[in-house]
């Protein structure tokens, strides 16, 4: 299909913003054909095609920030040139000339509605450095996150009976993950009409306290991931799946998805499992991307190495999956056995291993060395700890962690309060009864084992010793005569944490979950590192 791509004129729109069309002139086999477009229906396309042709690069933050009308006119030529030398190798590609995707992008009469405006599209000029900031704290997707420090946090439906949403302050908040919805054999997803009920309430909340706050839906979780392996094993059942999650996104109005599937390729929670469950994963997240646009949000909680490969061995190159996904939460929690006590949590090892997997600094570096971005990167941190049966007065080694597929995995997004336990156990001011469960950190001040202080940080309390591990950066509480450990983390642990993912130019954090918080002083405390 011999064709030529011509783009010298532009116009443009006023809603939601003062934004470009582009006027893109075809000619093919001696036809003429005129369209208009927006930038972000080519980088769409693009998306879709997963073609190997480059667009103009993205400048939205840098040009908006200096505006003026010489940067709008340096920043229009070279989108012009730009996009028609990438319409035009599509069509002389053959792999690309039939494409589905290619030919509506052609025979659309108009802009595609369906498709939000996207930062690129605005004029840098006919924005203030307020809003250019507002706006690109609040976009998510596939842009990056251009220096933005994203403060996110997971609400469980079950959350809603100690923390309604009406009552949460989600101007703390840039991202919510509401967990959970569980797929199921037909690739659909079971969810209670009550949990359906607790979602559209945050959703409305959110709205109602324009806070700018993004909903994302949670999909799956530790002891819901029971399909995943067959859903993802299927062109048909992905097909269905994705239908599944976009209507979803439309009938709640959603921000976009997380895929919970925390162990492919594990033997964990009993899920089904295979060797091909990364390669499968990742053609669910390029259908999922395509249907949903550039504009949604897809996210993955993931453990500290990436996805185990059909080898055995964890993915050394994960750059296709960061090409689909918002961002990965690196779940740095929860990966000791509870049966001696452990920092579970750990940020660091002062000593050999200070790269073990089964420590936030190994964790990050294992997924910046396979390739996945550290701007896309969120570190999960727990607002919970565990309680150990122990005379112990010092923490043990760090587990050194050479491969997941040898080690239990019990750092997971699992439902513990309120619905499984009793008004009388939850009540219970005895550390005790939670030994074995995640203990969130608002029951260990009610035990008395924590006292805040009038500097809202925490003390000691109810005949326990305070103590902090210099090699992880943990804190922890011993009582001898009570013959209790607990370790967790504090103001002083996450604070580090933060200071830590901001060093290493991560993309945020994400803290499972908000109802385990002591109000929100944890939370307070994340904002505080951040600079906010």
């Amino acid at each position: 299909m011999g064709a030529s791509v011509t783009i010298t004129r532009h116009t443009t729109a006023s809603k939601p913003n003062l934004h470009v069309v582009y006027t893109v002139e075809v000619v093919m086999n001696g036809s003429c054909l005129t369209i208009e477009r927006r930038f972000s229906e080519f980088v769409a396309l693009h998306n879709a095609l997963n073609d190997e042709f480059s667009l103009p690069a993205k400048r939205f933050l840098e040009t908006s920030l200096f505006p003026s009308a010489w940067i709008d006119d340096m920043l229009l030529a070279e989108r012009k040139a730009g996009l028609a030398e990438y319409l035009a190798a599509l069509l002389w590609s053959p792999e690309y000339q039939t494409a589905p995707a290619l030919i509506d992008f052609l025979k659309r009469d108009t802009t595609n509605p369906k498709l939000a405006v996207g930062l690129e599209d605005y004029l840098p000029s006919t924005l203030s450095r307020k809003n250019v900031l507002a706006m690109a704290r609040t976009a998510s997707a596939k842009y990056e996150l251009n220096g933005v420090f994203v403060a996110s946090a997971y609400y469980p439906s079950w959350a809603a009976s100690s923390v309604p949403p009406e009552t949460v302050d989600y101007g703390k908040y840039d991202i919510v993950f509401f967990a959970y919805a569980t797929p199921n054999s037909t690739a659909t997803l079971d969810w209670s009409a009550e949990t359906r009920a607790i979602l559209q309430r945050v959703v409305k909340s959110a709205a109602d306290s324009e806070a700018a706050t993004k909903i994302v839906l949670a999909i799956g979780g530790s002891e819901g991931s029971q399909w995943f392996s067959h859903i993802c094993s299927t062109t048909t059942n992905r097909i269905a799946f994705v239908a599944t999650l976009v209507a979803t996104v439309k009938e709640f109005g959603l921000a976009g998805v997380a895929i919970d599937w925390e162990t492919p390729n594990l033997k964990a929670f009993g899920n089904p499992y295979s060797p091909t469950d990364a390669v499968n994963l990742l053609k669910l997240l390029k259908a999922l991307r395509s249907a949903l646009g550039t504009e949604s949000i897809i996210s993955a909680s993931v453990g500290r190495l990436p996805w185990i490969g059909e080898d055995g061995f964890a993915s050394t190159d994960v750059s296709e999956f960061s090409e689909q996904l918002s961002f990965i939460n690196v779940m740095n929690y929860g990966a000791s056995a509870t049966s001696s006590p452990l920092a579970h949590s750990s940020l660091g090892n002062a000593g050999d291993n200070s790269n073990a997997p089964s420590t936030a600094e190994g964790a990050i570096s294992a997924w910046i060395a396979a390739g996945f971005p550290t701007s896309k990167i969120l570190l999960g941190i727990p607002l919970f700890g565990y309680v150990y049966k122990s005379r112990k007065t010092s923490l043990s080694s760090i587990d050194v962690l050479d491969s997941f597929a040898s080690s239990t995995f019990i750092g997971s997004h699992k439902e513990v309060t309120p619905k499984l336990l009793t008004n009388a156990f939850i009540s219970s001011k005895s550390l005790s009864a939670w030994r074995g469960l995640q203990t969130p950190f608002k029951y260990i001040v009610k035990s008395g084992a924590l006292v805040k202080r009038f500097d809202g940080n925490y003390g000691q309390g109810d005949g326990y010793t305070l103590a902090w591990d210099d090699v992880s950066s943990t804190p922890y509480l011993f009582n001898t005569e009570k013959r209790t450990l607990v370790v967790f983390d504090n103001t002083r642990s996450i604070a580090a944490k933060v200071h830590f993912a901001k060093a290493r130019g991560l993309g945020g954090c994400c803290t499972w979950s908000l109802d385990q918080d002591d109000g929100t002083t944890l939370q307070d405390v994340i904002h505080t590192a951040i600079g906010e």
